[in-house]
């Protein structure tokens, strides 16, 4: 991946690892655009998450990292953002980052990619699950808070499939992602879940190319190990279905590299 833009440290509470270890592994692997989008406080789920009395030291220890490498990679900032109504905070929304990723982890205060959380699946229909996870993701583009969208199916992360066609469940909101100027991100967190494939998938994919909706990439790392995996496949997989260039962004302005 020559871009890489969702990444962690461990500010969240739930990875490990040092800033510097992260960009050196991110060094190692070839990459040349890397990004930290830590998980924006809130006042929901606080403990996977930054606090906002951590907001300047985080966003201060990225900028100096993006100074200490300047010669070897470019350092971006953002922050990863739940989408969450009620929730959202402006000291977030309005921060001088790069770019906010906007997530879905999510339905109805249920965190369905919780696995302390996983027998809720059992209890509910499955296609109705899909639907209002895919509705969701449709209210957060059209709300035009972000930027990229996040790990797009997150919702197939314990394989628990719908019956119905994914890509019909899924239309309105690639459309709502399209008419939001959005990018979508393919990131790689779920080769390590046990759907063991990336998000979203080649079907997805395919229906975000011929909507001509920009992508980036995502190692969605918590840990400095986790940073690269799976690039060569994920790139080789994006240039097989037409993928040509993906997005980066500086001051929330959008630019295109190819890889």
């Amino acid at each position: 991946m020559i871009a890489d833009l969702h990444n962690h440290t461990k500010l969240c509470n739930h990875a490990e690892g040092e800033i510097s270890e992260y960009i050196e592994q991110a060094i190692k692997c070839g990459i040349h655009y890397f990004g930290f989008s830590e998980h924006a406080p809130m006042d929901f789920d606080e403990q996977y998450r930054i606090g906002f009395h951590q907001m300047q030291a985080y966003e201060q220890s990225i900028l100096e990292a993006k100074k200490k490498y300047a010669k070897e990679i470019e350092i971006f900032l953002g922050y990863e953002v739940d989408y969450l109504k009620g929730h959202m905070d402006e000291r977030v929304l309005n921060a001088n980052v790069d770019y906010l990723i906007g997530s879905v982890h999510f339905i109805e205060e249920w965190g369905f990619d919780n696995p302390e959380f996983i027998g809720n699946y059992q209890n509910q229909d499955i296609d109705a699950i899909w639907q209002k996870y895919f509705d969701t993701i449709e209210e957060m583009a059209k709300s035009r808070l972000f930027d990229i969208v996040a790990h797009l199916d997150l919702i197939k992360i314990f394989k628990y499939m719908p019956k119905k066609e994914i890509n019909a469940i899924a239309k309105n909101a690639l459309l709502a992602i399209k008419e939001s100027d959005m990018s979508v991100e393919i990131n790689v967190a779920g080769f390590r879940k046990p759907i063991g494939e990336a998000y979203p998938s080649v079907s997805l994919l395919q229906e975000i190319k011929k909507l001509d909706i920009p992508i980036t990439f995502a190692s969605d790392a918590h840990k400095p190990e986790q940073v690269g995996l799976y690039s060569k496949e994920t790139t080789e997989m994006a240039k097989q279905l037409g993928f040509t260039q993906c997005a980066i962004y500086r001051d929330r302005k959008r630019e295109f590299i190819n890889f």
